[in-house]
């Protein structure tokens, strides 16, 4: 009987410990945060999404997918209904899109905000507001991917097509004739190199440069032609102004009179003048050319003076051997 009792005190004890276990778990995880139900209707494949999965705006946790189901109001859509945090900023301009986490593919919503609307997206539980649910980034790429798939198809069976026997053949003849033309070509262009080489080359006249030089030339001649009409008309008018009365050649002639009588009246009086100065310059310079002499043969002269004269023939004192007696 003892056994009993403690056997079923043990069990009561661990009932009551479980219980309160329990209880402690489900206080621990209660939730007082106060939300607010919204709707999500799509047509198309909300793959990887799971009831009790996270609602992010931005990348912030606000709430958690409630229900996922079919769309009563709308034949062929998908419904997702989830609670949000009334404290999160809930406009009409919010829309919703279906991410994934990571490599593990679970789904999840992830809420947006294009800016448009400050007006808060009113709630209702009875009937809750419904927020856009536009395609993810996933299904985006998933239909490109489709569409690139198909051109790649396409792309493939158009060059199967190009590379058939037959239009490989006509490419390959194809090809040979173009080196052909090409070889042809080159022979060509060496024969006329060779006829330009004969005909314009470095010992031949330039034609082209030859045309330009000759351009040139035209146009400087123009000029020229231009300036040289000018010219004359410059010349006809300036041999007028001297061919006129009064004008520089007719005073040119009255100087050239009066010039000619001045050099007519300098011959007459100037220049026998001229001729007396210069007889005159010849007998002083005769006169000094002996004063010079005499200096040099009797220096004292300048101090004692020339003394008495040497008596000449006749005259007393005079000695045949020039000794004064």
């Amino acid at each position: 009987m003892e056994n009993k009792a403690h056997a079923m005190a043990a069990g009561a004890f661990v009932l009551v410990v479980s219980a309160l276990l329990a209880l402690l778990a489900v206080w621990l995880m209660r939730d007082n945060t106060q939300r607010d139900m919204y709707e999500m209707t799509t047509n198309e494949i909300i793959s990887g999404l799971q009831p009790q999965a996270t609602v992010n705006f931005r990348g912030v946790p606000v709430g958690k997918v409630e229900f996922i189901g079919f769309d009563s109001k709308i034949k062929g859509n998908v419904l997702v209904r989830v609670s949000i945090d009334r404290a999160a900023p809930i406009t009409q301009s919010v829309f919703a899109t279906v991410a994934s986490q990571g490599v593990t593919g679970l789904g999840f919503i992830q809420l947006d905000d294009t800016g448009d609307s400050k007006e808060r997206l009113v709630a209702n539980d009875d009937n809750p507001p419904r927020i856009p649910l536009k395609t993810g980034g996933l299904d985006k790429l998933l239909k490109q991917s489709e569409v690139i798939f198909k051109q790649v198809e396409l792309a493939s069976v158009q060059l199967n097509k190009l590379l058939s026997d037959d239009n490989q053949k006509a490419i390959t003849g194809a090809v040979t004739q173009i080196g052909e033309a090409a070889a042809s070509v080159g022979k060509l262009s060496t024969n006329m190199s060779s006829v330009l080489d004969a005909q314009l080359g470095p010992d031949k006249v330039n034609i082209p440069k030859l045309v330009k030089n000759m351009d040139a030339t035209l146009v400087s001649l123009q000029g020229t032609s231009a300036q040289a009409s000018a010219t004359i008309a410059e010349i006809g008018v300036t041999a007028r102004r001297l061919n006129e009365k009064g004008g520089p050649l007719d005073k040119l002639a009255e100087g050239g009179a009066a010039l000619a009588a001045g050099a007519e009246a300098f011959s007459a009086g100037t220049l026998p003048k001229l001729g007396e100065v210069a007889d005159e310059t010849t007998r002083a310079m005769r006169q000094l050319r002996r004063t010079v002499s005499s200096v040099d043969d009797n220096p004292q002269a300048l101090i004692f003076g020339n003394g008495r004269p040497t008596p000449g023939p006749g005259e007393p004192g005079f000695s045949a051997t020039g000794v004064k007696k």
